[in-house]
């Protein structure tokens, strides 16, 4: 059976994803979930460190045209998050109770070293 080939929107999100896991990995983090989900929503990341957990949306941009990736984090995602981490944590009861919600703005611009710009407690 073959699997029909991912969307390149995907293929370039999934990169996007990787790098943010490896950058959070060197500050030492330790990835608990990828691309969680519920019905509520979706957490792209799920990280945890010194016994703190701390759920990450990341926005993967390839040009500034569009505005800066930070910026398409909405209320509507904001509250989509934090919706999608309650499930989590009630879905998680041996989970650490201490957690904040974070964003990483990924850059990942044609002949540019990937950019990072990490926002800690956005909600």
């Amino acid at each position: 059976m073959h699997s029909l080939p991912k969307d390149p929107r995907r293929r370039f999100g999934d990169r996007g994803e990787e790098l943010a896991a490896a950058f959070f990995e060197a500050k030492g983090f330790m990835v608990v979930a990828r691309n969680w989900s519920c019905r509520l929503g979706e957490i792209d990341l799920v990280l945890e460190r010194a016994g703190k957990l701390h759920f990450v949306e990341i926005k993967t941009r390839r040009t500034d045209t569009y505005g800066y990736p930070e910026e398409a984090i909405t209320r509507t995602k904001l509250e989509h998050l934090r919706r999608a981490i309650e499930e989590f944590l009630r879905a998680h009861p041996g989970a650490p109770e201490d957690y904040q919600a974070d964003a990483l703005a990924l850059a990942l611009i044609p002949g540019q070293a990937p950019q990072f710009h990490y926002v800690e407690n956005i909600l």
